[in-house]
């Protein structure tokens, strides 16, 4: 009797895991760059807040938009979409607090070697500059543009102009959108007046990164234009006003890219196409420092915490767990992996490839 109970246990896990892997046709991966978990699952530091060195002389704005003395209305304030919709229908991860942890493989704790472990899932430490050049390594979407279904259906949107050599646009076979690259031959009406504003707009960062509204309408008119499979969107701005010390324009940038993703979100849920057929994942590059208030401005191997990050899952089929609080240890290699599973592939390349986060239901 218990070995039939148990074999019909098997089937209904295995019967659940193929029709959820069944029901997503598309994903859109979204990262915010340098995004700390202690604001994702707490909400405004009051350390950071309260430092005149970092809150640009307007702690009264900081507190009046972010504040909040129970834990998880400060992040809804912060961050409403993830505390909501994400919360409620998908999962997250990355709650030290409770044991849960998401770590970085890689041992430097920066972006170009984060986006690389985050796309190959192999933490090449050769890679070990923001500088480094083309990838070596072949990423989870250059492998899926080349399956049945996905070729020409892949794209990347990215603020920072090393996404270019993160992808290896030259030999990936899909269109990268990094910085201040613009839509080229024949467009739309929205894409030509982006076109048209990205190259006349404010540059605070010169010509290594944009503004990250302009990632995300280009990318925006790209979903509701040519309708790809797969989408990566990467936002800047977080990690750019961190270090910068400048922490109330890191919160609005956090609370704007919720509010993107919430935007990105309905539009997917209101297209037949896209219906209770897309996964969104979002996640960040790198941590911050924390143990030492003032390091939270900064990043990489010396900086204690760095190393610590965070993931959300929203995606049809699987188990809504909500904020998960299971001591576990999850990394940053594990993601590649994962977006093909979601689709129903196993990722394969000439390098080693980590398997997938088993937690989010497979």
């Amino acid at each position: 009797m218990k070995q039939f109970i148990i074999l019909n246990w098997l089937f209904f896990f295995f019967s659940t895991l193929t029709n959820a892997q069944g029901k997503i046709e598309n994903i859109i991966i979204v990262t915010t760059d340098g995004f700390r978990w202690q604001e994702v699952f707490m909400g405004m530091d009051t350390a950071i807040a309260n430092n005149k060195r970092y809150n640009q002389g307007d702690s009264t704005y900081i507190y009046k938009n972010y504040w909040d003395s129970n834990v998880e209305e400060r992040r809804k304030k912060l961050m409403p979409f993830t505390w909501t919709t994400i919360a409620q229908k998908g999962q997250l991860y990355g709650n030290r607090i409770y044991g849960n942890k998401v770590d970085n493989a890689n041992p430097y704790w920066f972006s170009y070697p984060g986006y690389s472990e985050i796309f190959t899932g192999y933490p090449d430490e050769k890679i070990n500059a923001n500088s480094y050049p083309n990838n070596h390594l072949t990423t989870v979407l250059e492998f899926l543009n080349k399956q049945p279904g996905y070729k020409g259906k892949v794209a990347a949107f990215g603020a920072w102009e090393a996404f270019n050599r993160i992808f290896n646009e030259p030999r990936c076979g899909f269109p990268v959108f990094a910085a201040f690259d613009t839509f080229p031959g024949k467009v739309t009406v929205q894409q030509k007046l982006l076109n048209k504003l990205l190259s006349n707009s404010f540059k605070p960062w010169h010509k290594d990164e944009c503004l990250d509204v302009f990632t995300h309408y280009a990318a925006l008119e790209y979903l509701k234009t040519n309708e790809p499979k797969v989408l990566f969107i990467g936002y800047g701005e977080t990690d750019e006003w961190a270090h910068a010390g400048e922490y109330r324009f890191y919160l609005d940038a956090a609370k704007q890219v919720d509010q993107w993703i919430s935007e990105i979100w309905t539009y997917v849920q209101n297209h037949p196409k896209y219906k209770n057929k897309t996964a969104l994942l979002i996640t960040t590059d790198h941590g911050r420092g924390d143990k030492n208030k003032s390091q939270w401005t900064d990043h990489g191997s010396e900086v204690t915490g760095a190393s610590e990050i965070w993931l959300a899952v929203l995606a049809p089929g699987f188990s809504s767990k909500g904020e998960v609080k299971e001591s576990m240890q999850l990394y940053q290699k594990q993601y590649a992996q994962t977006i093909a599973k979601m689709l129903g592939f196993t990722f394969g390349a000439s390098h080693t490839v980590a398997g997938e986060v088993k937690e989010v239901g497979f």
